[in-house]
């Protein structure tokens, strides 16, 4: 059995990292697609180097995409006697990066998507974020919807099995043979991380932390702890070299395991890009009667033009068969604003989490979007969670509150589109999709032309 605890706040979900690598007596095991080397991204990293500095054992894997203006550190931390770092499918020019899809792109292309960081072997918190300033409600910027776990007792298990995976696969290749040792140093990294720390910044930022009391409650035993069955699901690392079998992919285990739908699917995903397949199987379960639901980003908020581009040409026939489609409006909220959407996160500028619900019975949480490049490229991974509980607190996202925080995409009889948005007690239809222009409305155009889904 796996005990659960839902990190649906951004503030929550930094407190809880830090707290654990502070605490963290033995060893420390992180992997990450994207490693901010901002405020929040900064503190961590130098929590990570103390734990290392006090005989904790580290183990970092990230991927190479998000983790630039790091290779100084990441050489000293793998001359560091308690910690190592390997990197995913790394660019073996380091600067300019981009030169090396000139001849290496079916490669690099590849990415490990992955999020987890278990600590001493007793907890783990996995699901969509990242590490950076805007996966934490920090800053000024932009801020992401988001879900993460966190666990004890098998799921913890299973993921470190899952690392340790990863770490022994041949794209995990060790720091020491992609980055010159010559450059190793923690100097600059070390001033950064103690401004950080210093900024009024983040003195405005360790103020809203101290009004959540998550990491308190789980330190007094009082942390509501759901016990469920949970089964990791993720993708296999030979994924990051291309050489999988299409029967061993992520999706197709997931949704074996966790069978049709009889009644309901509510599904959250950032990048929603069904494909033609997809939209048929959703499609047909909406017409046998099952409630499909499915929550994305407005073009307004997404941070990804050519995927709403990849995804508004499949709205027209997924409205046909009665899917409800929903997407999340761009809106400027506080850090403590937690409860617009309930299990998903606090409104903010843009959805970034990735969980699905079937039947009010199960539901998923991870790091996998619904489109072509979780599917095919990218390595993913995830916990299916046999809890009622928790599937039905998302089936609840998607009641009457929801129009306030989003727009309902609705068919009109001549065959167009408006999106239907509640202020107050007040319901308006507006005709023209939201956050659109004449250029951008060409350029979904011509993008939604190109043959590049699989790309996105």
């Amino acid at each position: 059995m796996t005990g659960i605890l839902p990190v649906s706040n951004g503030l929550d979900a930094f407190t809880a990292r830090l707290a654990l690598v502070r605490a963290a007596t033995r060893s420390i095991d992180a992997r990450y697609y994207i490693w901010h080397r901002d405020m929040t991204g900064l503190v961590l990293m130098k929590a990570l180097l103390d734990a290392a500095n006090r005989g904790v054992k580290v183990r970092l894997l990230v991927d190479d995409n998000g983790t630039s203006g790091f290779d100084r550190e990441f050489a000293a931390f793998a001359a560091h006697g308690n910690m190592e770092v390997r990197i995913f499918n790394p660019f073996m020019l380091r600067s300019p990066r981009l030169l090396n899809y000139a001849f290496d792109f079916f490669r690099l292309n590849r990415r490990m998507h992955n999020k987890s960081i278990i600590i001493d072997g007793q907890a783990t918190i996995l699901g969509g974020r990242n590490v950076g300033d805007e996966y934490f409600a920090a800053g000024s910027g932009s801020l992401f919807v988001d879900l993460d776990v966190l666990a004890v007792g098998s799921a913890v298990e299973q993921d470190i099995a899952d690392f340790d995976s990863y770490w022994a696969s041949a794209s995990a290749i060790p720091a020491e043979s992609v980055i010159d040792p010559a450059i190793a140093s923690t100097t600059q990294f070390e001033q950064d991380a103690a401004e950080a720390l210093k900024s009024r910044e983040f003195a405005d930022y360790r103020e809203a932390l101290g009004k959540t009391d998550l990491v308190a409650r789980i330190a007094a035993g009082q942390a509501a702890f759901r016990w469920a069955t949970a089964r990791l699901f993720s993708d296999d690392p030979a994924k990051g070299q291309g050489r999988v079998k299409s029967d061993s992919l992520l999706m197709g285990r997931l949704f074996e395991a966790a069978g049709a739908p009889k009644a309901s699917l509510s599904l959250v995903s950032p990048y929603f890009i069904p494909g033609t397949q997809g939209t048929a199987t959703f499609s047909r379960w909406a017409r046998e009667g099952v409630r499909v639901q499915v929550l994305t980003n407005a073009m307004e908020a997404t941070d990804v033009l050519p995927v709403h581009a990849g995804y508004a040409k499949y709205r027209p026939d997924l409205l046909a068969a009665g899917v409800g489609l929903y997407e999340l409006k761009r809106q400027a909220v506080s850090r403590q604003d937690r409860n617009a959407l309930g299990l998903v996160g606090s409104s903010a500028s843009s959805l970034h989490a990735k969980t699905f619900s079937i039947d009010g019975e199960r539901i998923f949480v991870g790091s996998f979007n619904f489109d072509p490049r979780s599917l095919l490229l990218n390595c993913e991974m995830g916990l299916l969670i046999d809890d009622s509980g928790l599937a039905g607190e998302l089936d609840r996202v998607f009641g009457a509150q929801l129009l306030g925080s989003s727009y309902r995409v609705k068919a009109t009889p001549d065959g167009g589109l408006v999106w239907e948005t509640r202020e107050g007690n007040t319901t308006t239809e507006i005709p023209s999709e939201p956050g659109s222009s004449a250029l951008r409305s060409l350029a979904l155009t011509v993008i939604g032309w190109l043959p590049i889904e699989w790309l996105l």
